[in-house]
């Protein structure tokens, strides 16, 4: 038997302006994972502890993600001269507590933990661009309208500053060529590990309240201009020349930044309890705001002194905000869930 595992991810900044290509966005790996289990078997047999049943590969509309993903790599798989095989694969980790999502990219996690887990299955190696693009393209043939960047942030399990690529140039390249051609194009993203040069705490919370990304990111998308655009890729840029150098006052100072580009863009983002997550940092050395696309799930925090951290930590015990995650960055990287 063989396990993998894949990590979920939020974002730093650069939201709704990634969904353009060429945009940046800076990504955190969150270390809250689903695992998989895989093994040879005489039927196929797929489960995932999202549902109380499992299936095979007959289409089936709750695991219809899942089997879109092992048939792209089936298909990888045939041209690479593999010999298929039928096995038994077991995800479990729901990125979700009492029926509600953290907003973890929980879609991008399972598309890459399966990926994952047939390559580790079948003894080929699985370095992050193929990753990137087997999950990326899965995605694009649902349809999916997605950066993504969670795909980008999950394959490298770091804090990534992503650019990204004409999605819709790739899904027609996707529709007219095969699958091993478009693979070895240049679909023209970059995904770069970023490593602050001073250390601080980040805090996750979560607002327990749910998000609906895809009808509100569409509604959202046409609010775009050319000014909030060019306004978030120097944000971003800057954020990561900010963190490199360790100048705390212009991480702080960038981060408000890309907070009030979002908070302009729509009044949906920040949610009431939203809002209250990021004034909790107010007086304090520290920054929050929404992450991702925000209207609930979670929003982040980073902070550059105990007694800020120690204070967040309580005003949102007190708002009924929930400290997810914790993580020092830039020291021993020490974490707690």
């Amino acid at each position: 038997m063989t396990i993998v595992k894949t990590c979920g991810k939020l974002y730093w900044a650069g939201e709704y302006a990634i969904l353009e290509p060429g945009q940046l966005a800076l990504i955190k790996a969150i270390p809250i994972y689903m695992t998989a289990e895989i093994e040879s078997s005489e039927v196929y047999r797929l489960y995932s502890d999202m549902f109380t049943y499992s299936v095979d590969m007959r289409p089936d509309s709750s695991y219809a993600l899942i089997q879109e993903t092992v048939a792209l790599v089936e298909d990888y798989l045939t041209a690479q001269g593999v010999d298929l095989q039928p096995f038994s694969l077991d995800i479990r980790g729901k990125m979700e507590r009492e029926g509600k999502k953290f907003g973890l990219g929980s879609s991008g996690s399972v598309v890459v933990l399966v990926i994952k887990a047939m390559l580790a299955f079948y003894e080929r190696p699985a370095e992050r661009d193929l990753l990137f693009k087997l999950a990326s393209a899965v995605l694009l043939k649902r349809g999916d309208n997605g950066s993504m960047g969670d795909i980008a942030c999950i394959v490298s399990e770091a804090l990534v500053l992503y650019q990204s690529f004409d999605r819709e140039k790739v899904a027609q390249w996707l529709e007219k060529e095969d699958l091993p051609t478009v693979l070895a194009r240049d679909w023209g993203f970059s995904i770069r590990s970023v490593e602050p040069a001073l250390d601080f705490d980040f805090l996750v919370g979560w607002t327990k309240e749910v998000a609906v990304s895809s009808h509100m990111v569409k509604q959202i998308k046409n609010n775009m201009n050319t000014s909030f655009l060019q306004a978030s890729k120097e944000t971003v840029d800057s954020l990561v020349k900010a963190l490199h150098e360790g100048q705390e006052e212009k991480i702080m100072e960038l981060l408000e930044q890309a907070s009030q580009l979002l908070e302009n863009l729509s009044s949906d983002i920040y949610t009431p309890s939203l809002r209250q997550l990021k004034n909790a940092s107010h007086d304090l050395k520290a920054v929050a705001k929404s992450s991702g696309a925000g209207g609930g799930d979670c929003g982040i925090a980073l902070s550059f002194d105990q007694d800020s951290t120690t204070l967040l930590k309580k005003r949102w015990a007190d708002l009924g905000i929930e400290l997810l995650y914790q993580e020092r960055i830039g020291h021993d990287d020490e974490s707690e869930g």
